[in-house]
């Protein structure tokens, strides 16, 4: 990689940080922002979120127990439908694909994710409308794809940073599905995501050295907890 890019990825470093799975968080002067908080160790991670964005009701990625652990009194939820109540939390936003929003120093989006596999069908229906994010923060553009195949929608996406793609396979696309997505989405870096607790060791090391000869703009991010590889 070129200066450039070097300069690029400590941009990246010094704002996203890749907790584990699908969970993230990021970090601006103003706001700090989570996606999907899961298995969340807060003697490791000790922000605490002024802004969370959960991304469909499935355990790994909306978790009301790691909810409690990282949310700030006054913070704000934006979910898709299906996981929280605003009856059990107050500053919650139900959203659909489509929706748009600011908080503080960060613009948020929210397109479609849903399986058009046949066998993969049933996990992430696309009538659910549950989704994937795109976030502007920090003048970098991030996109979250939630658990997702390679959708069209995915193709419409340009002048992103990040874009951050599931990878395990069963529930989302395997490896090569990410690959051929990753090609098609206009983005600086590809970063994987939710493979290590569907993969084990040995899946996790295959699927990034295929991912890393299939792709040139390839960041295999380090996790700021130790990597999990088995759902507990």
């Amino acid at each position: 990689m070129n200066s450039m890019d070097s300069s690029k990825i400590k941009e990246i470093n010094n704002i996203l940080f890749w907790i584990g799975h699908a969970s993230f968080y990021i970090k601006t002067k103003e706001t700090t922002l989570f996606i999907d908080p899961f298995n969340v160790d807060s003697n490791i991670v000790k922000e605490r979120a002024d802004l969370v964005l959960i991304t469909h009701a499935h355990f790994d990625h909306c978790s009301k127990a790691d909810l409690f652990k990282i949310i700030k009194p006054d913070g704000k939820i934006i979910s898709s439908q299906g996981c929280l109540t605003k009856r059990d939390y107050n500053n919650l936003e139900i959203i659909k694909p489509g929706y748009n929003g600011k908080f503080n120093d960060i613009s948020i989006s929210a397109i479609p994710a849903y399986n058009l596999k046949s066998e993969r069908l049933s996990f992430h229906p696309r009538e659910n409308e549950w989704v994937g994010y795109i976030i502007d923060a920090a003048g970098l553009r991030f996109y979250h794809a939630g658990d997702t195949d390679f959708i069209p929608e995915m193709k419409k996406l340009k002048g992103l940073d990040v874009a951050m793609l599931p990878v395990g396979g069963t529930y989302t696309m395997d490896v090569d599905e990410a690959i051929e997505a990753a090609k098609s989405i206009d983005s600086k870096f590809i970063v994987p995501m939710h493979y290590k607790n569907l993969l084990g060791v040995d899946g996790s090391k295959k699927a990034e050295e295929k991912l890393k000869k299939g792709l040139n703009n390839l960041l295999i991010m380090n996790e700021v907890q130790k990597p999990t590889y088995a759902f507990k």
